[in-house]
């Protein structure tokens, strides 16, 4: 099937500078039909700690934008963030043409948080939840199904954000699965990975793939925006995409997130997301 980038640079999701700028970075050599999504320079993003909805009108109007060009688009679409907050947009759009998927989600935070829940305002930390129906204010551009929490992995989990208990207790009560890099050390990958797709399979058309850069140690892919330690390692890193490269006849789509060079050291985070894509993208 032909592929297609789509680069969503932004990163209004967060608090923070600097995912906005990575789509454009990684696209820069790629020889493959491209797109890419940037948000409006002149917004002045909210950085209010006690602001609980940040950015939230902005982040969905970039999203609804980059929605209605990807559920058109007839190729199989890896979408480049940006912070993770625009998987609501590729997420959705994904589902809205194929009409019943499963998602895994690989990174080191749940992102499910709601708007009752979150204690940063950072809509980075709400996507997940949103594609499980949940923060419908996040995505009222969509006007189709949700992904069914039965469907719903997370991969790589390890965070203790500091409202992490009403996180994991909305996981709980949703019934999402959840897989902590500890689970990756002590199983493996391949044994990991086996189970996250059965779960996500199991009467579904195929997947949607969500994969964040933080969930990579940060002594060893440093350029994200929120870093935290104890990551998977670099070859844990290769044995999952090796993975998902034999299983590439249940892909639908596939995300690359939260690659952000302002915080890059000597390109290493740059090189790893290239290798991903360059294994995403081959048939």
């Amino acid at each position: 099937m032909k592929k297609i980038l789509i680069g969503a640079g932004s990163d209004l999701g967060v608090h923070i500078d600097g995912a906005s700028l990575g789509p454009e970075v990684i696209l820069k050599k790629k020889n493959l039909k491209k797109v890419l999504f940037k948000q409006d320079k002149n917004i002045k993003k909210s950085k209010t700690k006690n602001d609980l909805k940040k950015n939230l009108v902005d982040l969905n109007q970039f999203n609804e934008t980059l929605y209605n060009f990807l559920k058109k688009e007839k190729n199989f679409c890896i979408t480049i963030g940006g912070d993770h907050s625009i998987a609501i947009a590729s997420g959705l759009a994904s589902l809205k043409k194929e009409e019943n998927l499963g998602i895994i989600w690989i990174d080191s935070h749940l992102d499910y948080n709601t708007f009752a829940t979150t204690i940063t305002g950072n809509l980075h930390g709400l996507p997940l939840a949103a594609l499980n129906g949940l923060n419908k204010d996040l995505s009222k551009f969509h006007d189709s199904n949700y992904y069914n929490p039965q469907n719903t992995v997370v991969v790589g989990y390890r965070a203790l954000e500091e409202n992490a208990l009403a996180e994991i207790r909305n996981i709980q009560t949703m019934g999402v699965t959840v897989y902590t890099t500890d689970d990756i050390k002590k199983y493996g990958v391949s044994k990991i990975m086996e189970e996250a797709f059965y779960v996500a399979l199991k009467n579904t058309n195929g997947l949607h793939i969500s994969f964040d850069l933080d969930v990579i140690d940060p002594e060893i892919a440093p350029g994200v925006t929120v870093k935290e330690k104890n990551g998977i390692n670099l070859q844990e890193t290769k044995e999952i995409i090796n993975f998902l490269n034999t299983k590439k006849k249940y892909l639908k789509s596939f995300d690359l997130v939260e690659y952000n060079p302002l915080n890059d050291r000597n390109d290493a985070t740059l090189e790893i997301a290239n290798y991903i894509l360059e294994n995403i993208i081959k048939d």
